[in-house]
């Protein structure tokens, strides 16, 4: 006679005999490599030696994850449901991108640069689906071979639109039959990346760009990916890039860095703030990312100093001749100069320039902004300043920071000391 344990649990799941028997059989097996699992990483441990223990505990580790599959599974199919399918989408969600629909901002009215900001309020809830790979996609190559050449099926960038592009996407990038090349760091750069990133590094006072360490520069964000040739060149240096780009349909930028294995977002902060704390990047770089800094009373250039450490670069290569989009004939003045005319309202130093690229560099002394005078612009109050999409401010971010310190003083092991976890945080790492 089967006890009354058996009784309950039959009452609770309701089962039939043969489901019901594979059922406690799978709960066996879960239990049985519970109980094993441990003692195989406690073996691992202690014969670090053997080649045979890592397979074994790599397998049970497979067998109790599809295990528990295999027991939810049967749950819903005992309890009469059914495994949900979900179908393909249509082509034209390839590039789907959540709450980036310019077509519905323009219909709810934003314009003036708004429509490409990240609208997470007008998104409307869709039918779910599976997105299709594109039809050649294959497989990137392992890093670092995958940093220089990519499968031109994986991005959205035809044969046509790449002879079409100009020659400086030709200097920059080889497209070979299923293959786009981008040139390796082994001294045949014909796009220049390796001499741009030496000049900014001896504007900066270092005999080549493999001392920017030294000199406090560590993270850098790249306003405008491009094809990703100068965050690659920053990876080879182990720096720490991040690029942001505007959503474009196509994804051109981001998706091509991406692809090669390099930091990338969709970002833009014309009218919200980029998601970023305060003081995050030793180095802020623009070469010719289109942004217009002298508008809306300067918070694009205010958004770049919250986001700069104390002592960091801003680095903006830009046509010093040429006048930036359609502005009227008063506004036709170079980017550079209208910067420059900025950057001494917010402690900014003009430090060098060679060519179209200028460097200016963020004061260290936070008591350079109490001596400015009254008509410069204020500093932030305590809450002004949250990041992840909260509106720009037209004020100076991070003035009373316990993070305010000068990068050039910051030390190699700053994050690893009880101080500095304090400071920056426990996942904070120099």
């Amino acid at each position: 006679m089967r006890g009354s344990w058996y009784k309950s649990v039959s009452s609770v799941f309701g089962l039939r005999p043969r489901i019901r028997g594979l059922l406690f059989f799978i709960v066996g097996v879960v239990a049985l490599v519970t109980i094993l699992a441990p003692l195989t990483s406690n073996s691992y441990d202690s014969s670090s030696s053997s080649t045979l223990v890592p397979n074994i505990y790599s397998n049970y580790r497979r067998i109790k994850e599809q295990a528990a599959v295999d027991y939810l599974d049967l749950r819903s199919l005992s309890l009469g449901a059914s495994l949900k399918e979900f179908p393909f989408c249509g082509k034209e969600r390839e590039s789907y991108v959540p709450c980036y629909n310019i077509t519905g901002n323009l219909l709810a009215g934003l314009q003036e640069g708004e429509e490409l900001d990240r609208h997470c309020e007008f998104e409307r809830e869709k039918e779910r689906c599976v997105v299709r790979p594109p039809r050649d996609y294959k497989i990137p190559l392992r890093w670092p071979l995958g940093r220089d050449i990519i499968w031109s099926g994986n991005v959205k960038i035809t044969k046509d639109q790449f002879l079409s592009s100009g020659t400086v996407t030709t200097r920059l990038m080889l497209l070979e039959e299923n293959q786009i090349t981008f040139h390796s760091e082994d001294g045949l750069v014909f796009d220049g990346v390796k001499d741009y990133a030496r000049q900014i590094a001896e504007m900066i006072g270092l005999g080549s760009d493999t001392e920017f360490a030294q000199a406090g520069v560590r993270t850098v964000l790249d306003i405008g990916c491009g094809f990703g040739s100068f965050g690659a060149h920053l990876v080879s240096l182990k720096l720490m890039p991040i690029c942001i780009a505007e959503y474009e349909a196509t994804g051109s930028q981001v998706q091509l860095a991406l692809e090669r294995g390099l930091p990338a977002m969709i970002g833009n902060f014309f009218s919200k703030q980029l998601p970023y704390p305060a003081l995050s990047f030793d180095m802020v770089h623009c070469a010719q990312c289109g942004t217009t800094w002298d508008i809306k009373d300067a918070m694009l250039l205010l958004e770049v100093d919250r986001v700069l450490k104390p002592g960091g670069y801003f680095v903006l290569t830009s046509p010093t001749n040429k006048a930036q989009g359609n502005l009227p004939d008063t506004k036709k003045t170079s980017i550079s100069t209208r910067v420059n005319e900025l950057s001494k309202k917010i402690c900014w130093s003009l430090t060098a320039q060679q060519d179209e690229t200028f460097l200016w560099q963020k004061t260290s002394d936070s008591s350079c902004y109490s001596s400015r005078s009254q008509a410069s612009i204020p500093l932030c109050k305590d809450g002004d300043s949250v990041p992840y999409y909260h509106p720009l401010v037209p004020c100076i971010s991070g003035t009373t920071s316990k993070r305010w310190i000068s990068i050039q003083n910051r030390s190699a092991v700053a994050g690893t000391t009880s101080a500095g976890l304090e400071i920056h945080g426990k996942y904070f790492f120099g």
